[in-house]
This record gives structure tokens, sequence and C-alpha cells, in this order.
């Protein structure tokens, strides 16, 4: 672990937790963001920071306006109004690719992998400027062909880390869902980004590559990346995250550690229902 990152965690640990509350260090910086569908007001963040170095777990009820968030944050869908920025730069109103330039990047619940081209072809479109897609330079062989190479050599770096380069030339169509996943993460990586957002990275995958995601995220933030990440397995959550915000009805209710998340009553009732948790209270 770095130590700007054990730096960072350790002043985490003095934040008050309660929804909205500045972080020592954020890196993303929400606010008043929100986004309507008809009459269902899906998002409404008043304010949100996320630390910089941390694994932070964005959980809530289906429905909750997580997916939502995440998809105005990094360009994929516009929010009515609101402003956020990123390292001190206004990432609003900025299509997606823009805002994965200016790294930060996410993947999806449902891979997004181009099933018939292989393994290292996927990898290679996520890199950043790459010399050949140009009209002119493509035509000339020695100006593009050294970045090309560059290209490659970071793909098989990020194939062996995953563990995938014994798949290296086949189709991606012909991954499991759980090394879907890995081809995603490693392909957000090839932006070498400097904050990653992760949504339900652990669905549909079996355990044992769900073990193996979950020790690449933790790695990640140990190397000093920032991760926010949306999740249901509340087992996850409590395992590898360093702050948890939740959300319910399209607003964030409650913040904390995870060790006080578990046991704040606005999480429960979001969960449980407030109906739930009074009769629960009444029969003890």
């Amino acid at each position: 672990m770095t130590a700007e990152t054990v730096l960072g965690l350790s002043r985490l640990g003095g934040v008050a937790p309660e929804p909205g509350v500045a972080k020592p260090d954020p890196i993303l910086v929400a606010d008043d963001v929100t986004k309507t569908f008809g009459g269902l007001r899906a998002v409404q963040v008043t304010r949100l920071e996320v630390q910089r170095g941390a694994i932070t777990a964005l959980i809530g009820p289906n429905g909750a306006g997580k997916t939502t968030l995440f998809n105005l944050l990094t360009g994929f869908d516009r929010a009515d109004s609101g402003s956020w920025s990123f390292q001190g730069r206004s990432l609003a109103g900025l299509p997606a690719y823009r805002v994965a330039r200016a790294g930060m990047v996410r993947t999806f619940q449902l891979t997004k992998s181009l099933t018939l081209l292989t393994v290292l072809e996927n990898l290679k479109l996520g890199s950043r400027e790459q010399t050949g897609e140009r009209f002119f330079t493509a035509l000339i062989h020695p100006l593009w062909r050294p970045r090309e190479e560059s290209i490659e050599r970071l793909a098989d770096d990020m194939l062996a880390r995953f563990r995938l380069g014994h798949m290296r030339d086949e189709f991606a169509g012909t991954l499991s869902g759980g090394q879907r996943k890995l081809l995603e993460l490693a392909r957000a990586l090839m932006v070498r980004p400097a904050m990653i957002m992760l949504d339900e990275p652990t669905a549909g995958v079996n355990p044992v590559l769900t073990q193996s995601l979950l020790g690449h995220i933790k790695q990640l933030r140990d190397e000093g990346m920032t991760i926010l990440f949306v999740e249901h397995d509340m087992d996850v959550v409590m395992g590898i995250s360093d702050w948890v915000v939740c959300m319910a009805e399209g607003r964030i209710i409650a913040e904390g550690p995870p060790t006080t998340i578990g046991s704040n009553r606005a999480v429960i009732d979001a969960y449980l229902g407030t109906h739930h948790g009074r009769r629960a209270g009444a029969e003890n």
C-alpha cells in the first residue's frame, strides 16, 4: 500500500458518519445532482465526496438511483441539474469519452465486451492516443507502429495480471461471465485511470472468480487508485470497503465506515422498510 493511501485512509477514519460529509482529500465532488424520468425523481444528490485512494461502496435497495448516478457522473446520461468535478476539473455535461480521458472510467453490470473480437483486441481498444486511428498517419506504417507495439505490451501485461493470458487470442464471446468481468476491468485499466467505477462487479460471478476479482480491486487500492463501486452483496461490501454510501429513493441517506453502516437505522429501514423495523422492535 502506498504511503499516500495509508495516510488518506487514516484521515478518513476521523470523518463523521453523516450524509454529504466532507472528506480529507476528495477526488470526486458532486453537488445538487438531479435526474427525473417523467414524474419520478430518480436522483437527488445534494452532496457527495469520494475520498482519494479509498474503496467506497455505493449501496441501496433496487431503484435507489445508484446506476443512474453512475451514468450521470460518467457522461452516459445527462443530468437535469447539478455540478461535479474530478480532481478539481468540472466534468458536468461532458460526454463519456472525455470523462474517461480525464481519468475516470467505469464498468457495467452487464459486460460490454465485443464478442467477435479477440480478448487481446478488446483490451487494445481501451487504450488512448492510438496514432493509427488518424487517417493520414494510418497510411504511414512507421508513424503508428511503435505506439501499436507499446499498446500491445501493456495489453499483455494486463492479461498476465488478470490471469487471462491463456485466452489472449480467443474470441471474447467464449469467456465465462466471471472472465468477462475481469476483461472489462482490465480494459478499463488500459486508460490508466486515477479512479474506476464498478457497477456490480461480482454479479453473476462464481465464488472462486469473485475472490480473485475482489483481490484485484484491493490491490488497485493499495497501488493508489480510487474505487467507487455499486454492490448488493453486503458480505462483499463489508469485506473490502473503506467507506460506504447508502442511497434510497434517489437520495444519500447515510455514509460511514462499514462497521457503522451495518447498524445504521436509516440503512436498515431503507432495505427492510420502516414498518418492518418498527414491528421487529415491538416483538423484541
